[in-house]
């Protein structure tokens, strides 16, 4: 039986501090995925660090930012046919052994997106103020538009199937936010999309890309209208599987 070909995807902006741990993990817990870190044009030596510890890197000639050095990362894995791709972020958060049971869940019960909730479950996990104010308000924006209650949104810990490594890939506005939205969109036109209780850590150092205080107002208020576009746009094209 073949077995399925499995990718970490790691985004990676000025993660010196954090990756060398992130890869150690990851190599030790889920040892059959191959890994590819996006070094998305950082200043600092994370490039150095993740080719010292033998893993694949393609370096962005500038600064993409998150959503799009991911899709690099999905693009490629669909180019070499990889049946999946797990989604990490390079800063810690996301644990490595966790990782396994989106896998698990996404091969038993054939769903395109797996997402890692730290809400399906009380895990201790300590919400920064405004995540846990973003996360209800979208949690019911995506109730509202789509009927289907996702318990963590925001969630970049995922593990995604063949057919959304396509779509993904192919997308050429691939939004730049790919949260409520993108499950939004996902789940109107017919994909499959299941949550599992995982385990998450806050960074230990460097920055956030949603630090602050204006940061996280401006992304509320780009989500908010994103969501309307993709229920106005999706809303009665369902795609038949």
């Amino acid at each position: 039986m073949k077995s399925d070909k499995v990718l970490v995807v790691i985004p990676a902006y000025n993660e010196s501090e954090n990756i060398e741990k992130v890869l150690k993990e990851i190599k030790k817990d889920i040892n059959y995925a191959d890994i590819l870190v996006i070094n998305d044009c950082s200043k600092d030596n994370t490039k150095e660090i993740v080719e010292k510890n033998g893993v694949k890197c393609i370096t962005n000639i500038f600064n993409m930012r998150y959503a799009w050095a991911v899709q690099v990362g999905i693009k490629y894995a669909r180019d070499n046919g990889y049946d999946y791709v797990i989604q990490m972020d390079a800063d810690g958060q996301h644990i490595a052994s966790e990782a396994e049971k989106l896998y698990k869940e996404a091969k038993n019960s054939e769903s395109d997106i797996v997402i890692g909730s730290r809400y399906l479950v009380d895990t201790g996990y300590p919400c920064p103020f405004f995540r846990r104010v973003g996360t209800k308000f979208f949690v019911g924006i995506i109730k509202l538009f789509t009927g289907k209650k996702i318990a963590d949104p925001l969630s970049g810990f995922q593990c995604l199937n063949r057919d959304v490594i396509e779509y993904y890939a192919g997308c050429g506005n691939y939004p730049e936010f790919p949260d409520a939205n993108l499950v939004i969109e996902m789940l109107l036109k017919g994909y499959k999309i299941t949550e599992v209780p995982v385990k998450m850590r806050l960074r230990e150092t460097g920055e956030s890309m949603h630090g602050g205080i204006w940061k996280p107002i401006k992304y509320m208020i780009t989500q908010f209208y994103i969501c309307i576009v993709m229920v106005i746009k999706y809303a009665g094209k369902r795609r038949t599987k």
